[in-house]
């Protein structure tokens, strides 16, 4: 499989438990990278986890389409901050930044997949803001944001032991990384640091038997022409 397309058929359904990828070293010295997809060379489209070793940088750059991202463990630095494990960042279109981290890190990052119109920068710290309780029972959820107009949502959602989410239609396809617990669905149960892409068009629910907390983005994968 080339590096330049990596599951680039969205059409497909995918499930990768990313604790069974080799982490594959970037250009830059101390960055690695677990590649989930990929379309394009070192400038892409691209879903990642990322990991920087301690005192690590990578170079000034412009996100021409965007970056997001999920600081999982360590503290990811750049000129506008530090930004601890659990902090969710967006960088919107056509921002600069200068990478870095002291201790070391990883972050789940998903490059080159904004709309341009997307303006405002954000930076939330899941690990102090306000958790929603669902009137479905055993199930909180925690909005990260939402595009105007409706589309594309992205949010972390938390099971608890021996709840299950009410089928959900996912007309513009549904992404979901796994940070804790187990959860499972119609085809199987997955643990932590499991990625799934379900493609336009999918329908299903969701259940745990220990509990689950889980990042999650829908409304982003439109039928392939």
């Amino acid at each position: 499989m080339s590096n330049e397309r990596v599951n680039a058929d969205f059409s497909q359904r995918v499930v990768i438990a990313t604790g069974e990828l080799p982490w594959i070293p970037s250009p830059q010295a101390g960055v690695e990278r677990r590649m989930l997809d990929r379309v394009g060379g070192e400038v892409a489209r691209a879903t990642s986890l990322v990991r920087y070793a301690a005192a690590s940088a990578f170079p000034a750059h412009e996100h021409t389409l965007g970056e997001e991202f999920l600081v999982l463990s360590g503290v990811f630095s750049d000129e506008h901050g530090d930004y601890p494990a659990g902090t969710y960042v967006r960088n919107p279109p056509l921002s600069r930044h200068s990478p870095r981290t002291t201790p070391g890190c990883a972050i789940f990052v998903k490059l080159r997949q904004m709309d341009p119109s997307e303006k405002g920068r954000l930076v939330i710290d899941t690990t102090t803001a306000k958790w929603r309780r669902e009137e479905q029972a055993g199930m909180a959820t925690l909005p990260l944001f939402h595009a105007p107009g409706g589309g594309e949502s992205v949010a972390l959602e938390r099971l608890d032991a021996g709840a299950v989410h009410r089928q959900v239609d996912c007309p513009a396809g549904e992404e979901i990384f796994i940070l804790s617990g187990d959860l499972r669905d119609g085809s199987g149960t997955y643990g932590g640091g499991t990625w799934i892409r379900n493609p336009a068009g999918f329908r299903g629910s969701l259940g745990s038997t220990h509990g689950a907390t889980y990042w999650v983005k829908r409304g982003h994968l439109r039928p392939m022409p």
